[in-house]
């Protein structure tokens, strides 16, 4: 057949679709209210147009040609988001809902996610949140092609990203180093010193929040004992609640962290920051939900506390033992 055209004609398109969907032409014809000679032209010039066959004989009836799958997958997507934005325009303004496509860096602690998006389950009206898991360049790529809103990070997006992004400093904290009583008892001397040739639970290598501990270890003469290192926060603190090292998290969500696996803060600094970002494609924030975030986050910083809703008691760490 000829080579594909420039342009799709998207009224062809639509008869091939009921087509395919019905399974036959006269089925599609009914259901369009055309001749099953006018749904025959008007195939054969989509055919023309995309440069390849879509149908094949198939006894009595016709059957879609691998080509013809492919752009049936295409045509339904098509076809099935344009009824939605029809159903859509029918509702009043007040009664549509709000939806927030997210993409969470998989390094991000999984409590901290919790408690940033926290508003938007708070929010009146409702918002509809998807939440989407995967590798900071990955979610870049989704969030420059405006398949997500909004990608939450432990880092910035880099000056190099492809596309123009803007990084929103959501909060910052300081750290906290938590372990099983049992570890903490075997450990030597005050906080920070203790930390040296203590058994260690740390993010890898690739990890922000590592290459800042790193340093800190460093400038402070202390070398710990690593065990193991993970990229998986929640597995980190189910390995430190087998009394095998001690773990870091950021002191806003540590105490929660300890309580629900046994682990005691032993020690915490303000000379290591975790920030968290909301990046977006917007230079100022116009998205509702995006903007309930960051101005819960702002608040929160503002007053000195943490992202919770209410600060739980504090509770006495073991580098305050006489």
């Amino acid at each position: 057949m000829s080579s594909p055209s420039e342009f799709l004609n998207y009224h062809h398109l639509r008869y091939f679709w009921m087509v395919a969907k019905e399974g036959s032409l006269r089925l599609a014809a009914e259901k369009l209210s055309v001749s099953q000679p006018s749904i025959c032209t008007q195939i054969q010039l989509l055919e023309i147009a995309l440069g390849e066959d879509l149908f094949r004989p198939s006894g009595r009836s016709l059957a879609l040609t691998e080509f013809g799958r492919l752009i049936f997958g295409y045509a339904d997507e098509i076809f099935t988001l344009g009824n939605e934005i029809l159903r859509a325009t029918t509702q009043a303004p007040t009664s549509r809902a709000i939806r927030l496509n997210a993409g969470v860096v998989d390094s991000f602690p999984k409590l901290m996610s919790y408690e940033i998006l926290r508003p938007i389950f708070e929010h009146q009206p409702p918002i509809q949140l998807t939440c989407l898991e995967g590798k900071l360049p990955d979610l870049l790529a989704q969030l420059t092609t405006h398949r997500i809103d909004v990608v939450l990070a432990d880092e910035p997006a880099s000056p190099s990203t492809s596309g123009k992004v803007f990084n929103h400093l959501l909060t910052t904290s300081g750290v906290s180093f938590c372990a099983k009583p049992e570890v903490i008892e075997k450990l030597k001397g005050r906080f920070p010193q203790n930390l040296h040739n203590a058994p260690a639970l740390l993010p890898t290598q690739n990890c922000t929040l590592r290459r800042s501990l790193e340093g800190w270890f460093r400038s402070i003469d202390v070398t710990p004992n690593v065990v193991a290192e993970f990229e998986d926060g929640a597995l980190t603190k189910i390995v430190a609640s087998k009394g095998l090292g001690f773990i870091v998290a950021p002191t806003p969500i540590a105490s929660e962290a300890s309580d629900s696996h046994g682990l005691v803060e032993f020690g915490r600094t303000k000379e290591i920051e975790t920030s968290f970002y909301a990046i977006t494609v917007e230079r100022r924030l116009t998205h509702p939900a995006i903007l309930a975030i960051a101005s819960r986050a702002k608040a929160a910083t503002k007053k000195g506390t943490s992202l919770k809703a209410t600060e739980p008691a504090k509770r006495r760490r073991a580098s305050d033992k006489p």
